[in-house]
């Protein structure tokens, strides 16, 4: 027992040292990969080795390829660090090993995941009576969602897809967004709809869904099985698509929507920016990342459905050996995995250490500091190329092959880390502010590097 506590004790203590470093350690430094390979290769030991250097080889092979992502001037793909109480909450999630497939396997896991459902839904303003299913992140909910909007309007035209699959069936117009994030494209994949069947509405010039041309496709075929895929939080922009407008049209037509909120829902928990996703709560399914705004660690994300029966009979599966199955839907009825670990202790500790006064802090300081970020570059001179309305920024340094080098600049001195993106025929920097650690100081700091990195001379 005492190895044991001393070994857990270790890599605590060495995850706490390492999480402590973050806000003064370089963000992205280069790597040497042919090194950080070499450090992990090499023939599997015959004999056993002893615990405590097997971590003490861990720690120091993977030393040199940690990204300080979870720091707070790490402003790529819209991360979030961990929440410390949440981090430590999953350290514990570990140790109890649970298995969080239904209520006999895990009691404590899946009433956590009732708990924490409940307080996101609240959060969020989705209805109290939608399912919740505990996904890996926002590719595994949209998936989830979408698979729930196959089986709901195939089973309105008469057809069991999960009993007679696809071939065969009635075809399933999918409408969604020129700028919908590829997510959506790969989940049709996986639900064997395949990408070919969506019809592209083109976007607004901010990136969000053009309602007039929604409207038009709507129009251009007779009603059938229809998926309307709607965003909130434009990847590049962060821009809403009109919700409220588009849920009431779609149901004029008897589609599905499916909402792919992967950070841009949690503008609801703010007053500042709850506007921007209003009428969410007349979606039929929603897709968010518990490990972007809400800053838990990876991997959780959630996928919401207003017909829990939907929801349990395009996700859920019986066998005779499955004590707990069959009963009201839980755990792995809600998601495309049985052996799931328990990640929603997790996300009940960040949401109680947060609060809700505290949740809608954080969205409203990152959105805030995102502006903080367009003034300052403004004001160096440089062009903020979209309205910052959550927190995204997009930079543009002149010609594209100019705003390349300066993003490669950028990564490669360490201070802080923004990746790029095409946006319009155009190259980009994207800053995404989605860490709770994150400063004004912090930002400062950032800009000031890039202003140096992408000064001539």
């Amino acid at each position: 027992m005492e190895e044991l506590a001393r070994l857990f004790r270790s890599a605590a203590d060495h995850a706490a040292g390492y999480r402590g470093s973050l806000p003064d350690r370089p963000v992205g430094v280069p790597v040497d990969r042919a090194a950080l390979t070499e450090a992990f290769s090499g023939p599997l030991p015959s004999a056993p080795c002893p615990p405590e250097r097997v971590l003490a080889d861990l720690v120091a092979a993977a030393g040199p390829g940690l990204v300080a992502s979870a720091g707070p001037r790490y402003f790529g793909f819209v991360v979030g660090g961990a929440l410390p109480t949440a981090t430590a909450a999953d350290i514990l999630a570990a140790g109890w090993d649970q298995l969080a497939t239904n209520a006999v396997t895990s009691p404590a896991a899946i009433a956590a995941e009732a708990a924490a459902g409940g307080w996101l839904k609240d959060l969020l303003g989705i209805p109290a009576s939608a399912s919740v299913g505990f996904v890996t992140g926002a590719q595994a909910a949209n998936t989830v969602g979408l698979a729930a909007a196959r089986h709901r309007v195939l089973a309105e035209a008469g057809w069991d897809v999960e009993r007679r699959g696809l071939l065969g069936a009635p075809p399933i117009r999918v409408i969604a967004g020129d700028e919908r994030h590829g997510t959506i494209d790969r989940s049709l994949r996986l639900l064997g709809l395949g990408t070919q069947v969506v019809e592209a509405v083109p976007a607004g010039p901010d990136g969000a869904i053009d309602l007039a041309s929604l409207r038009e496709v709507l129009r251009a075929a007779s009603p059938g099985p229809t998926i309307v895929c709607l965003q909130s939080g434009n990847v590049n922009t962060g821009a809403c698509d009109q919700l409220r407008e588009a849920c009431e049209l779609v149901r004029r037509h008897g589609g599905w929507v499916h909402v792919d909120g992967a950070f841009g829902l949690w503008a609801a928990v703010n007053p500042a920016t709850r506007h921007l996703v209003d009428g969410l709560e007349l979606a039929d399914s929603w897709a968010c990342d518990g490990h972007k705004w809400l800053n838990l660690p990876y991997d959780s994300g959630f996928a919401f459905c207003a017909r829990p029966d939907v929801h349990a009979a395009a996700m859920s599966y019986a066998a005779a050996y499955l004590v707990g199955s069959g009963a009201e839907p839980v755990g792995a009825d809600l998601t495309a995995e049985s052996s799931r670990r328990a990640r929603g202790f997790a996300v009940w500790a960040g949401l109680r250490e947060l609060g809700r006064d505290g949740v809608a802090a954080l969205v409203e300081r990152c959105c805030a500091l995102a502006r903080r970020f367009a003034e300052g570059l403004t004001s160096a001179g440089f062009e903020v190329a979209n309205e910052v309305v959550l927190n995204q920024v997009l930079v543009g340094f002149g010609d594209d092959a100019r705003t390349d080098r300066v993003v490669a600049a950028v990564q490669a001195d360490g201070t802080c880390w923004a990746g790029g993106t095409t946006w319009r025929g155009r190259r980009l920097m994207r800053i995404s502010v989605s860490n709770a650690a994150t400063t004004e100081a912090d930002v400062d700091r950032s800009i000031a590097a890039i202003t140096r990195l992408a000064t001539p001379g």
